[in-house]
């Protein structure tokens, strides 16, 4: 139960840290708001509007028992409370008069009104009227042949200190909650600025000068990131210049071993030397791409649909079919893009007569088909062929022209752009790889 109860707080509560920390502020000044107003409404405005009502009500029906009493000048009573009640009265002679009123029951003043003057005049009718005038109200009250008709103004019946009130409750509310927007967001901006930096340094983008900013606990965050990407670029580095060291120097007696086996006169063991210095060369070659090439090239905006048609139409190979939506842009490293996608096809056009391939989009990401109707390779193996030098025994990798460098070179580019690449059974009956990229 409080595991579902806390789930639920989760996926209702929102998911940055600016909106969070915006309602840890704004949530207590809006409880206080609503407790004090509540307490104020009950406590002193609803009372203090219901004694004024009762006291309005009270002048009304001592008038009418003066107004009715034989032994007062009744134009004389008349003129007393209107100066000295604030009543303005007029006697109307209209039996006919329908005390049918619209009733207002979310309006406290009409509320109270009605409640006190039902508990004098409920016997004998009443209506009243508090739209029809801006600062009047109109109450009639039936006697005799005919009603009274009194106009009486609203602050008789209402605290005009509830709207002043109102003001001085909101405002700085609404100040406080405005001050905390902008110190929350530069608050929060360094932190987002240092998410970015780690995302575009995760794709291999090169990043600028960091600066770090904001409170003491983001800064060290910062600092620390800093220092690990300087590290990582340094290690990179000297790994490109060992690797351009071990190609010098490898190469080299490479080249003296082609020489040398061609003063061997048996030719089936001249053979056999050249095929395996052959595969050492080219083993090499591969590696050297894999671990050297990826952090070189920087990123560009760039047609994607342009770039698919220039690789297929390379290969003039009408067993190549294609589906591409026009005008794809992307931002990454062009000749990377263009190695990976020239390597799955490689891979499909060798274990595979037909070819098929797919470019696609939604509004987060793009998405590119390419499958082929070889013999596949088993599902428990789908993983196992991103390994670097991973060759399967079966299928589709029993082939000595192979490194088992393709796959991997392919996954690392495009994981490099933040993407992601899977296999799964081809609509050929083959292997199909799916990528997926951010736009």
């Amino acid at each position: 139960m409080f595991y579902g109860l806390n789930k639920f707080i989760k996926n209702i509560l929102p998911k940055r840290l600016f909106y969070r920390a915006l309602l840890i502020v704004a949530v207590p000044v809006i409880v206080l708001q609503l407790i004090i107003t509540i307490v104020f409404f009950d406590s002193l405005w609803i009372k203090t509007n219901k004694g004024m009502t009762k006291a309005l009500v009270n002048e009304i029906n001592t008038f009418i028992e003066v107004y009715n009493d034989e032994i007062y000048n009744k134009d004389e009573i008349k003129n007393l409370f209107s100066v000295y009640q604030d009543l303005n009265i007029e006697y109307v002679a209209d039996k006919n008069f329908d005390y049918k009123y619209q009733k207002r029951r979310f309006s406290p003043v009409d509320r109270t009104l009605r409640r006190e003057l039902k508990s004098k005049f409920g016997t004998r009718g009443f209506w009243f009227d508090s739209l029809s005038y801006k600062e009047l109200i109109d109450i009639r009250i039936p006697n005799q042949l005919g009603y009274f008709k009194f106009l009486v103004p609203k602050d008789r019946v209402t605290s005009s200190s509830a709207r002043i009130f109102a003001l001085w409750i909101t405002v700085p509310a609404i100040i406080m909650v405005f001050i905390s927007l902008i110190f929350l967001k530069n608050q929060t901006r360094p932190i987002t600025n240092l998410a970015k930096a780690a995302e575009k340094f995760g794709r291999g983008e090169e990043i600028e000068e960091f600066k770090p900013s904001g409170a003491a606990e983001i800064r060290q965050a910062g600092y620390e990131f800093d220092k690990m990407r300087k590290r990582i670029i340094r290690h990179l580095n000297q790994r490109s210049e060992m690797l351009s060291g071990i190609s010098h120097d490898l190469r080299t007696p490479l080249t003296r071993m082609k020489l040398q086996t061609a003063f061997i006169k048996d030719q089936d063991l001249k053979n056999k030397l050249s095929d395996d210095i052959n595969e050492m060369e080219k083993m090499l070659n591969e590696y050297l791409q894999f671990t050297s090439s990826s952090y070189l090239e920087k990123d560009e905006q760039f047609n994607l649909s342009e770039l698919i048609d220039k690789i297929i139409e390379k290969y003039n190979n009408e067993n190549i079919s294609k589906k591409i939506l026009p005008r794809v842009y992307i931002n990454g490293r062009k000749n990377l893009i263009r190695r990976c996608i020239n390597n799955l096809i490689d891979n499909a056009i060798k274990y595979g007569e037909k070819v098929n391939l797919e470019l696609s989009k939604n509004n987060n990401n793009l998405f590119i088909k390419i499958e082929d109707n070889g013999p596949g390779i088993p599902e428990e193996e789908y993983n196992n062929v991103f390994k670097p030098f991973y060759k399967i025994d079966k299928g589709r990798a029993d082939s000595k022209s192979s490194v088992g460098l393709g796959m991997s070179i392919a996954s690392d580019i495009i994981r490099s752009h933040g993407g992601n690449i899977k296999l799964e059974k081809s609509s050929l009956k083959g292997l199909g790889v799916k990528i997926f990229l951010p736009i």
